[in-house]
């Protein structure tokens, strides 16, 4: 799905969201540069493999943390993880580099893909922004509707303290 689909998919469905249209970003420093209607509920999306290439994952995290790959494999217990190549991410995700978004696994067609979420985007307000599939707009949408489209789509998601 490209940046239009995306939009007619939420459409479609009847889901609340609102699109900031800008200029495309790379990076969360980019990011922090535009005016943006829910800055507290930007997301930061890494896309990970194991050292066997086997297992994907999708980390999705509240914009102002990091995450740690040694500390995160022995609280979630994978294997050493990596970041995935552009080419990993092309074929998995459809997508490319700085556009990483959870919205991506809607384009995962094998279901390779495995989705962290961080907890804090349950709190109050319960809103996620993350790119339409290209890194020009941000979508904001309720959480909960984002975890349950990635599961009806049949990749898992696990909840996490991150």
């Amino acid at each position: 799905m490209k940046k239009q689909e995306i939009y007619e998919y939420l459409a479609d469905r009847k889901l609340w969201h609102e699109i900031t249209e800008h200029e495309a970003v790379y990076n969360m420093a980019e990011l922090s540069l535009i005016d943006i209607p829910y800055p507290e509920a930007e997301a930061k999306n890494l896309f990970v493999r194991d050292d066997k290439k086997r297992n994907y994952y999708l980390i999705t995290i509240k914009g102002d943390k990091r995450v740690d790959l040694k500390e995160f494999r022995q609280k979630n217990h994978t294997r050493p993880l990596g970041f995935a190549s552009a080419d990993e991410l092309l074929g998995i995700l459809g997508l490319l580099p700085g556009s990483v978004t959870p919205l991506g696994i809607l384009n995962d067609t094998e279901r390779k893909g495995g989705v962290f979420f961080d907890r804090d985007f349950l709190e109050p307000p319960g809103l996620v922004g993350v790119h339409p599939n290209e890194n020009t707009a941000t979508v904001w949408i309720k959480t909960n509707d984002l975890i349950s489209i990635i599961k009806e789509h049949g990749n898992p998601v696990t909840v996490v303290q991150l």
